[in-house]
């Protein structure tokens, strides 16, 4: 099985896919490399795919998916940034959650979307060894 690490980012209710050219759209992230943590690669994949540098990061679950194991990364960024394709990625875009489950979209960007999203909410409930929400608190987003 391959490590990766994915990241949800969200703004106004949307929430950002990437694509390679003349490829489906996918939540950005990738291989964990051998010297670092998912996190760093959550990070590191984000900046590299969409120029955007995660200010929080909070881990969500790990996700099975087709010979990949998903390591599932909640990222906070400035809401004033633009999301630019970079690397690999041809076209960054912010979906309603609803309209993913139409898109030509990788089958674990769908199964993430629609776990998170099962009635046009996200609720998270932050893990106790993670920084920024306090252990155990709620937190809901509301998709548009």
């Amino acid at each position: 099985m391959k490590d990766r690490a994915t990241v949800l980012c969200i703004r106004d209710g949307r929430v950002l896919l990437v694509a390679r050219a003349r490829s489906r759209w996918a939540l950005p992230g990738g291989r964990i490399r051998r010297d670092e943590t998912p996190a760093d690669a959550a990070r590191r994949e984000l900046e590299e795919e969409t120029g955007l540098v995660a200010m929080e990061l909070t881990y969500l679950f790990r996700f099975g998916g087709l010979g990949t194991l998903h390591d599932v990364f909640l990222a906070g960024v400035p809401s004033d940034e633009v999301a630019q394709p970079g690397n690999e990625i041809a076209r960054c875009r912010w979906f309603v959650p609803s309209k993913i489950a139409t898109l030509s979209a990788s089958v674990p960007t769908r199964g993430i979307v629609a776990l998170l999203f099962p009635h046009g909410q996200i609720q998270i409930v932050a893990p106790s060894d993670q920084t920024g929400t306090p252990a155990g608190e709620s937190v809901t987003i509301a998709a548009k």
